[in-house]
């Protein structure tokens, strides 16, 4: 079951687009660039993945590297037809 509930900061793990385009665990919360918050958890980081929330809150496709350091690469099919908001 996905977390609906509201959760303090210091439960939840930041992930970052960095100035320079890299998305990376911020396990600190205080790298420069783009935010996103996501529970503890692989359940609700791989839900995050594959409704494309976490690529919608970053604005920014989520590189395989970033897919296979967390452990959702293998399982996640991510599509990107018509780029981001179909503008492309």
């Amino acid at each position: 079951m996905a977390c609906r509930t509201a959760r303090p900061k210091r439960e939840l793990q930041r992930i970052v687009r960095t100035p320079d385009g890299t998305v990376v665990l911020d396990p600190s919360g205080r790298m420069n660039g783009r935010g996103a918050y996501v529970c503890e958890g692989t359940e609700c980081l791989t839900n995050a993945i594959k409704k494309g929330a976490l690529t919608r809150a970053l604005d920014a496709q989520l590189p395989p590297t970033f897919l296979a350091t967390v452990g959702a690469g293998a399982e996640t099919t991510l599509t990107t037809e018509g780029g981001p908001r179909g503008q492309e």
